[in-house]
């Protein structure tokens, strides 16, 4: 009897293991952008409405042009969020609100040139953009540890800096490991991310999210979905191959007519606004991944601190703010 019970028990703890062991919290994030001001707890009330659990603090650096090697930051000529100082105020605030952080720290190009571009034209002149973008990461590498956020993006979308100098990155996350203990990855571009040679390095393959999935006006869910068939086959190969769950660092869509057929446009031309294709593709994406055991979740694109002064019926742009779309990310954040 005593042989039975203990059998019994065994089972059912065993049972109860490896329940548990398939349940992973997803990463439900917002990009919280940097703004000129301090955040405040009213900022960050509307992050917790959302149902969001994780929050992108993003600092940023600035370069003059694609082939220069100077790393502009942490200056007082920048807005305060995208400051050292800044970053610092926001995740501890968000920390108190039990929201985990992704310190992702960025590169703006001036007039908004594409960063995979980024390339220079001599060995000295790569040796000093290395100089810089070390001092750049390692800033706030020391921040994600002082503070003890869970991750850190070691860069967003840089892929000739990578394809050009692979061991400088490879010698580069083993000086950020010396220093930072939390969880580690980079943010490659939608075409970009099968090239990136250190993935194995990392903790997680991210990738900014924006895969043209539909030349429709306002595609359906149903041919949203089979846009990403072919992408997610090959996104989940890779994640079977290296071993490494896959983060979309960022994902979104604007509120835009044909908002699927390139979805990393960000210029401002004027487009039918377009709610219905925004949701739309939030639900498919939502839909298509959140219940993959190899997906980790991610992080919308984008979300402004001043969430009553945000997006709205006659935005055009990507933030889900004050739109259908907020919903849609709200219920579904709920649900994981």
């Amino acid at each position: 009897m005593y042989i039975r019970k203990v059998g019994a028990l065994l089972i059912i703890c065993l049972l109860q293991f490896s329940c548990t062991s398939q349940v992973k919290e997803k990463v439900n994030g917002v990009s919280f952008v940097g703004s000129r001001d301090k955040a405040t707890q009213e900022h960050v009330d509307a992050v917790v409405d959302v149902n969001a659990n994780y929050a992108a603090v993003m600092p940023f650096g600035f370069i003059r042009d694609l082939s220069s090697p100077e790393i502009v930051f942490n200056t007082d000529r920048q807005w305060f969020g995208e400051t050292k100082k800044g970053a610092k105020q926001y995740i501890e605030l968000l920390h108190r609100n039990k929201i985990k952080v992704m310190v992702k720290p960025q590169i703006w190009i001036w007039r908004g040139e594409f960063t995979g571009g980024l390339k220079m034209n001599s060995e000295n002149e790569w040796k000093a953009l290395e100089t810089s973008y070390e001092k750049f990461i390692m800033t706030y590498a020391d921040l994600a540890q002082e503070t003890n956020v869970a991750f850190l993006c070691i860069g967003t979308e840089l892929e000739q800096f990578v394809a050009n100098r692979p061991e400088f990155w490879k010698l580069l996350i083993q000086k950020i490991r010396g220093v930072y203990k939390g969880k580690l990855t980079y943010a490659a571009n939608w075409d970009e991310y099968k090239r990136t040679p250190f993935w194995e390095e990392l903790d997680y393959i991210g990738i900014d999210a924006y895969f043209p999935l539909s030349e429709a006006k306002t595609p359906s869910i149903e041919q949203l979905k089979l846009g990403w068939k072919p992408w997610k086959e090959k996104i989940a190969s890779l994640s079977k191959s290296v071993d490494r769950p896959v983060l979309f660092t960022e994902f979104g869509y604007r509120s835009v007519d044909y908002t699927a057929k390139k979805p990393w446009m960000v210029d401002r031309m004027e487009k039918r606004i377009n709610m219905d294709g925004q949701v739309n593709a939030k639900k498919a994406l939502f839909e298509e991944f959140w219940s993959e055991e190899w997906f980790a979740g991610g992080f919308v694109w984008k979300w402004f601190i001043h969430h009553e002064k945000a997006g709205g019926n006659e935005d055009n742009r990507f933030t889900p703010q004050n739109k259908p779309a907020e919903a849609v990310l709200r219920e579904f954040y709920k649900s994981y």
